[in-house]
């Protein structure tokens, strides 16, 4: 009985680590630039633990065990904003993103210029071009990002923004919302900038909250069997305490 419910708690944590990632998505729905994430499930089968329960003495163990969380990268809808300062990327790459902690990368090309002139992310972070932060001066307006990432005003041209793309996006890590770490970032070359447009959390609502209510009845599930088994465990100590048994 121990095994089962062993078992069935390990199932229970995986499922709770499920609906964190799940719940995480939901809180991101609206999130320009958001990746959703998923987790991938394995079995783990337990090397030295069997179960004796069975005629044979062999029977192995198996248990629930979260593998790891995968970057669903698909694109979001792209919507037309017609604001100067809002950038989508159309291919597989990241604006780099210049935080206290390093370079980071990011999908979200929601940008603002702060009070010193300089380009930054919602977060305040500085949007990177090929040649460091990006700078405006006061007197400079229409401003124009081509394909390319090149960026000009009415003073003339500012660089052109850092754009990098991954051999494996999986190996990056997320921090926070919008930002990934690590990954060894290569000059983007299939990659086009948008100006005028954002890119819109990639999360379905609808397929998150299905999954969602997947996962509570499977907890639900094995909640159910975990109470099973402590109810037979208590009977039998009941009745192999009986003065009878």
């Amino acid at each position: 009985m121990e095994n089962a419910q062993l078992i069935s708690l390990s199932r229970q944590m995986a499922l709770q680590r499920q609906m964190d990632v799940v719940a995480n998505n939901m809180a991101n729905i609206n999130t320009s630039g958001f990746k959703a994430e998923n987790i991938l499930f394995e079995e783990y089968v337990m090397p030295v633990a069997r179960n004796r329960d069975f005629q044979r003495l062999d029977q192995p163990l198996s248990y629930v065990q979260d593998w790891t969380t995968v970057h669903d990268l698909s694109a979001g809808a792209m919507v037309q904003t017609g604001n100067e300062l809002d950038v989508a990327l159309s291919g597989n790459g990241f604006f780099a993103i210049e935080t206290p902690a390093g370079e980071r990368w990011s999908k979200s090309g929601s940008f603002q210029i702060n009070a010193n002139g300089t380009l930054v992310d919602l977060n305040g972070n500085a949007v990177l071009g090929e040649g460091g932060p990006i700078q405006f001066g006061p007197e400079e307006t229409g401003i124009l990002i081509a394909a390319d990432g090149s960026i000009s005003t009415s003073q003339g041209p500012k660089g052109r923004l850092r754009l990098v793309e991954f051999a494996d996006p999986q190996e990056l890590t997320r921090e926070g919302s919008n930002l990934f770490a690590g990954g060894t970032p290569v000059a983007a070359t299939g990659t086009r900038t948008m100006q005028g447009f954002v890119e819109r959390s990639n999360v379905s609502g609808v397929s998150e909250m299905a999954e969602m209510i997947r996962v509570t009845r499977a907890y639900e599930s094995a909640a159910s069997m975990t109470q099973r088994q402590d109810e037979m465990r208590r009977t039998a100590i009941q009745r192999l305490g009986e003065p009878n048994a």
